[in-house]
Order: structure tokens, then C-alpha cells, then sequence
């Protein structure tokens, strides 16, 4: 699926929203940046809600993700917010009520697995109030998912995509 053009040539600001902002969202960021790096692409997360803001993500979500080699430990929860619109050149939601929640689908803000060759338009399911093996399998959509979505990124910000 293509992305929409960055409003800033040459550069990409891209948000992810889940509901709180320790599971889902966070492990996306942290993931999607380690696919990233060294292109010049911004990456932020965040909650609809404010229950866990200035909080480090779910230590199982930070478990499963140091047992595959990322480091989740710069992460400090934030609550979306409605400037958030016109500051990022994409926004992606987790699941269908989180996409109700900022505003619903436009150019701009799509879901996350859009973009995954394997689930199209579907849910990531939120694995807090199971157990670990709900952390393993947001993990396996979450590096496919940012597989598509680093080389879609890499496609707009390279020399012809620029």
C-alpha cells in the first residue's frame, strides 16, 4: 500500500497509536526504528487514553522485545493528541476502535496492518490482559508489518522517491 507523500520532502514523520501505549504501539516504535535506521524518519507512539503516560511500556512487551534483540528501554508512554494530525505524515492505529478514536481512516491515518502482507486491514490484538504467547505473536505481525512498511519508506525517501 503506498504512503501518502511526506509534507516535508526528503523526510517522514510517522506515528503509532494503540490504546494505552505499553503493548502494541511501543513495540511497533522500537521495531520499526531498528528497520529504519539511518533513514531520516520520525517515529512516535502513543495511547488514546492517559492511564499509563510517562510510564515504560508492559515488561512483558519489553521482554519479548529484548529476547529478540531490541532495546525498549527509552520508551515513556504519551497520550495522542489532536496536533498530532498535522504533525505526522501518517498516522497508523493498532485496531479498528483505536482508528475510531483518532478520527477514523483518511489519507493520513490508516491501521497498521494495512500495510502487512499477510493481514491486510486487519486487528493487532491487544495481548495485555494475556499471557506471554499474545506478546510473541503482536511481535511476529508487528517485524513483518514493519518489513513492508521500512521498504515502502525506504521507496519514498529514496533518490527517486524524493
Amino acid at each position: 500500500m503506498p504512503l501518502p507523500p511526506p509534507r516535508t520532502p526528503g523526510q517522514y514523520a510517522l506515528a503509532l497509536v494503540c490504546l494505552g501505549n505499553i503493548c502494541r504501539s511501543p513495540m511497533a516504535h522500537v521495531v520499526l526504528a531498528a528497520k529504519v535506521e539511518g533513514l531520516p524518519v520520525t517515529i512516535a507512539s502513543a495511547g488514546t487514553g492517559d492511564w499509563h503516560v510517562g510510564n515504560p511500556m508492559d515488561r512483558r512487551a519489553a521482554a519479548t522485545l529484548l529476547a529478540h534483540g531490541y532495546d525498549p528501554t527509552a520508551h515513556r508512554a504519551q497520550q495522542f493528541g489532536p496536533e498530532w494530525h498535522a504533525t505526522y505524515d501518517l498516522v497508523l492505529a493498532m485496531d479498528r476502535a483505536n482508528l475510531a478514536d483518532i478520527g477514523g481512516p483518511s489519507a493520513r491515518i490508516r491501521l497498521f496492518r494495512d500495510f502487512d502482507p499477510e493481514g491486510s486491514g486487519l486487528d493487532v490484538p491487544d495481548p495485555y490482559y494475556g499471557g506471554d504467547e499474545g506478546f510473541e505473536e503482536v511481535l511476529a505481525m508487528v517485524e513483518r508489518t514493519t518489513d513492508a512498511l521500512a521498504a515502502e519508506l525506504a521507496a519514498t525517501l529514496g533518490p527517486e522517491g524524493s
